[in-house]
């Protein structure tokens, strides 16, 4: 039964990154995501047949942690005063979202240890899924950072690098789910996320938080 309450944590968080890359994107001047409905959290809005149903659906009858996406924000960068800066802004969004919601766990949890926000089974359930929270996050936050199209971390390097070296860097698009499918086959995303996660668990370590 722990669908019953991965499930609603991991459409929250897929939808919170979506609606912030489409709250960057209008900061900066993009109302594409807001004229389309797609700054809301109704599951509706975003929902993408492979990433929120289908792949959820594989993972519980599987037995395996819940994991999926939600339909991409669109964003026009034509909009930006700055198409580059504006796309990175944008493509970062959506991780440090993730990152911020793992973050609000983690105190949650620490809160809730020291003092019990509820009592008996409730108190257990609750501490399941703030745990929950903090890993799908920080999965959903590092995964998007992998600088492969069309993940968040390619839109982020490409605004890094240099003109040419952007446009070159940017050849490999087409070939980007191919390139994602063979690292999970090969069973590389998991290392490939070992070192950022253990990056971030230090930090929090650090500040005393965990």
């Amino acid at each position: 039964m722990e669908w019953v309450i991965q499930l609603p944590i991991l459409l929250f968080s897929i939808i919170f990154h979506e609606v912030a890359h489409g709250r960057v994107a209008l900061r900066h001047g993009d109302d594409t995501a807001a004229r389309l409905g797609r700054l809301s959290f109704n599951p509706l809005d975003h929902l993408d047949p492979l990433g929120t149903v289908i792949l959820p659906l594989l993972c519980w009858a599987a037995g395996a942690p819940l994991l999926g996406w939600a339909k991409p924000v669109p964003v026009n960068p034509a909009n930006f005063d700055d198409p580059r800066k504006g796309m990175m802004r944008v493509a970062a969004a959506g991780p440090l979202s993730n990152l911020a919601l793992c973050l609000g766990a983690v105190l949650v949890f620490r809160v809730g240890r020291m003092a019990p926000l509820v009592v008996g089974q409730f108190q257990l359930t609750l501490l399941h899924a703030l745990l929950y929270t903090v890993h799908i996050n920080m999965v959903l936050a590092f995964f998007n950072l992998i600088p492969i199209h069309p993940l968040d971390g390619s839109r982020i390097l490409a605004g890094l690098l240099p003109p040419r070296l952007s446009a070159s860097y940017q050849r490999h698009a087409p070939f980007g789910i191919a390139i994602i499918l063979l690292l999970a086959s090969l069973r590389l995303i998991g290392p490939l996320l070992a070192v950022p996660t253990r990056l971030f668990l230090g930090i929090l370590s650090g500040l005393g938080l965990i």
